[in-house]
């Protein structure tokens, strides 16, 4: 009978329950699961906004992802996390600065990015590197043929989908719906998004689009001439595309030109701090977003509770997809066991399953991206607080 080696032995001990003599030769366990536990940490570098305009977003993902290791004893898949968080800037060229800084550091994966634009600008290096990004809110839909990049976000054309046929049916026969976004890849895959679920021949969405200049801090004057093109439209409704402070800027600079009228929205419109700078401009706006704080699940019952424990607020749709980043990677590493290295965990995130996550349940699909379930939210007062109330749901996609 051959011998068998250390790793083999503590394997079949394990699977025998002898979970005492496997730590006495070193290896403990979790006192609360039985998991394994490992004292040889892991690198996590983390990309997002730390200064301008999309820094509120920033601090979300940072948030929802620190909130897991919070809750999980700071570790992942058994390992104690060392989490490195780097500016994402405002360009493509800053965000591969940024990705290139933590890939010298030998990170074993990559989470975060806000930007679009930043996403396509370093999808090469991350593939060239053969490290997993677990992205956790840029999607753009031209994110294809990819192999280390998954997302546990959305596509950014998904919102839209699952928002025009309700639109559609909310519209009158002889009613018009102005579209207005911002002029890049998001904006660009919003409305397509948009214009295929509502209708794309429909002749109620065929004035054309109304595309802003992309600014993350906008003035106050910065919307008025596409708000006056806007209004000549005379529309029933309004589609649109805005999150941070440009959804800010946006929302009060066509309350303050007259429009009070209905306005149709991917949920990045009224997350997060929005709606306290907002007031009562940001009534009559429904969103679409694949998550809501009043989701009643157990995973969102405690994701929910602990995140305005931590920091008073409600979470957002960014901090929870950040949370799941997390949660995908804490599975991928414990399956990985102890050859740990980027491209085992890039195995290792095709086989996690479904996820048990505040949304709902998901799980990836063949384009490294979500299947889920998108709500219709509108905002409505929750008490004297203005929140993003859960209506209904939209669709499955994914």
């Amino acid at each position: 009978m051959s011998h068998l080696d250390r790793r083999q032995a503590l394997k079949l001990l394990t699977a025998l329950g002898a979970g005492g003599f496997v730590a006495a030769c070193g290896a403990d366990g979790d006192p609360e699961t039985g998991d394994p536990v490992s004292d040889v940490p892991v690198k996590i570098g983390l990309v997002a906004p730390q200064t301008g305009g999309y820094k509120p977003i920033g601090d979300e993902i940072v948030n929802g992802f620190q909130l897991f290791l919070d809750l999980n004893g700071r570790r992942l898949g058994g390992h104690p996390a060392e989490l490195l968080i780097v500016d994402e800037g405002e360009t493509p060229e800053a965000g591969r600065t940024a990705v290139e800084g933590l890939l010298q550091q030998d990170v074993l994966a990559l989470t975060g990015v806000a930007n679009s634009s930043v996403m396509l600008g370093i999808r090469d290096v991350v593939e060239q590197a053969r490290v997993p990004l677990i992205g956790s809110d840029a999607s753009p839909s031209t994110m294809q043929g990819v192999v280390y990049i998954w997302r546990t976000s959305y596509v950014n054309d998904e919102p839209g989908r699952a928002l025009g046929p309700y639109v559609a049916d909310q519209v009158s026969s002889a009613g018009r719906v102005a579209m207005i976004a911002p002029d890049y890849p998001a904006g660009r895959d919003a409305v397509t998004g948009f214009r295929e679920g509502f209708g794309a021949s429909d002749p109620r969405i065929s004035s054309p689009v109304i595309w802003t200049t992309f600014n993350t801090s906008p003035g106050r004057d910065f919307f008025a001439s596409d708000i006056a093109q806007l209004r000549a439209l005379n529309p029933e409704a309004v589609f649109c595309f805005y999150a941070g402070d440009a959804a800010v800027e946006f929302i009060k600079q066509l309350r303050a030109a007259g429009y009070r009228k209905v306005v149709y929205a991917p949920g990045f419109l009224t997350e997060g701090t929005v709606l306290d700078e907002l007031g009562r401009d940001a009534e009559n706006i429904f969103t679409a977003l694949n998550y809501s704080a009043d989701i009643n699940n157990a995973a969102n019952r405690r994701f929910a509770s602990s995140y305005r424990k931590s920091h008073g607020s409600s979470p957002t749709t960014y901090a929870m997809a950040s949370y799941d980043a997390a949660q995908v990677l804490d599975k991928a590493i414990r399956l990985v066991g102890d050859d740990l290295n980027p491209q085992q965990v890039n195995l290792a995130l095709g086989r996690v399953g479904q996820i048990d996550s505040p949304r709902g349940p998901w799980q990836f699909n063949q384009p490294r991206t979500p299947q889920q379930m998108w709500y219709l939210r509108e905002v409505r007062r929750d008490g004297q607080v203005l929140s993003n109330v859960l209506i209904t749901e939209l669709a499955t996609l994914g």
